[in-house]
């Protein structure tokens, strides 16, 4: 017998799949997807604290982001779509973060495919895709294998079996799967080639396993998928084999939005500081009448706000170089351009997504560390998120890049 699915989403192979897709809002502009943004963060926020406690996955709030219309706004305007800016993408992106890290990082995923789609799929493939998102669909992420000395590591394959293409292994860092319709797959096909292979979700051969651990961000459920023979959408199988030969802006694409996930993760913990202290704190004995008269901590604040905006300008900064270089056409050179200025912002966002959510506990006091406020999900959540892409590896490429005229290399991480 199937067991019944807990409040808590047990950890285990994950029964439940999402309902069948409605059609969404349609977004027209960049003003409004904005707009929409911040209505829809309140309402992530108001749950954010128990879900990120009591491990609650965030099942209705990934409806409403669907229902938004926001899923949609990066599909091209040929195609039905509302293509707004890169700048406008990293702020939605933001203003999702600020109110839960964990919810905005599992679109992130579709995001990162669909700007492959853009580059590398085909006129036939990019209207069907498109079509599924503007119909409400959502795109999860078979990510890298767990096991083998290199992330790019793939013991994944595609076969042929009964004149069908069937896909065969186990992924993890599979985050937005079990919320999914569609699990692109970066895979080998039998010619030894990199293809992305499309399964569906309630596909016979595929499981979802929520075997996520990680510290924080531990509602996007990044476990573990595993593909039995499962069948493969011929028509949408992409060959991947010409993009590192190609400039293009996949990986600073991609990048940008977990930019803009730390910096909204430090948003986040800033407001939270600046409520807990003005609500809750209390003066140290013997210095001020009023902790918000404690000239340290009106340093702090201070600092911690001037981090925060200089990390929001370098990300804007970032998106306005994405959107004037997509005007194209890219080149080697602009490519380059395009991953260094993302990569900018990944250092700043890192560090004041880091910064800020050490600071939120120290300057609230040790009354903020009860379990019930659950104000160290910001810490979690920013440590485990800005893992996803070592700052070291971003210094040295903006150092190469200044001192030796040394272009990053093109992948999904630069």
């Amino acid at each position: 017998m199937t067991p019944p699915i807990a409040k808590q989403s047990p950890r285990g192979l994950e029964e439940r799949l999402p309902s069948s897709p409605s059609r969404p809002h349609l977004i027209f502009s960049d003003a409004e997807a904005i707009e929409i943004a911040h209505s829809l963060a309140v309402h992530l926020a108001e749950g954010a604290c128990a879900r990120g406690r009591d491990r609650i996955l965030p099942w209705q709030e990934l409806e409403l982001f669907t229902a938004s219309g926001l899923g949609g706004i990066t599909v091209p305007r040929q195609f039905g779509g509302a293509d707004v800016s890169h700048e406008t993408l990293a702020r939605v992106f933001a203003i999702l973060a600020a109110a839960d890290a964990s919810v905005a990082q599992i679109p992130q995923k579709q995001f990162g495919v669909l700007a492959l789609v853009r580059e590398a799929a085909s006129s036939e493939q990019q209207a069907r895709i498109y079509d599924d998102i503007l119909a409400g669909h959502r795109i999860g992420n078979a990510g890298p294998e767990r096991h083998g000395r290199a992330i790019t590591h793939l013991t994944t394959r595609v076969t042929r079996i009964g004149g069908k293409l069937k896909l065969t292994g186990r992924s993890y860092y599979s985050t937005g799967s079990i919320f999914a319709h569609w699990i692109p797959t970066r895979t080998i096909d039998e010619a030894e080639r990199p293809v992305l292979a499309w399964v569906r979700r309630d596909a016979p051969g595929v499981q979802v396993v929520d075997d996520w651990e990680g510290l924080g961000q531990g509602t996007t459920a990044s476990g573990t998928v595993i593909f039995d023979a499962a069948p493969v959408e011929e028509e949408l199988l992409i060959d991947l084999a010409p993009l590192p030969a190609r400039p293009g802006l996949i990986g600073p694409r991609s990048q940008i939005i977990q930019a803009a996930i730390d910096l909204g993760i430090a948003a986040g913990a800033v407001e939270s500081a600046l409520d807990f202290v003005r609500t809750k704190t209390r003066a140290w004995p013997y210095t001020v009448e009023t902790v918000t008269d404690d000239p340290y901590i009106i340093g702090e604040v201070g600092r911690l706000e001037l981090d925060l905006h200089a990390a929001e300008e370098v990300l804007a900064r970032a998106g306005r170089t994405l959107d004037r270089i997509a005007a194209g056409p890219v080149t080697d050179e602009s490519s380059a351009e395009a991953s260094v200025a993302v990569a900018e912002a990944e250092i700043l966002t890192t560090e004041i997504a880091l910064e800020a959510a050490e600071r939120l506990l120290e300057l609230a006091g040790s009354s903020a560390t009860r379990e019930s406020y659950n104000l160290g999900r910001f810490w979690r959540d920013a440590r485990v998120h800005t893992l996803h892409d070592p700052v070291r590896w971003k210094y040295h490429l903006l150092g190469n890049y200044t001192l030796n005229c040394v272009l990053p290399r093109r992948h999904q991480w630069n």
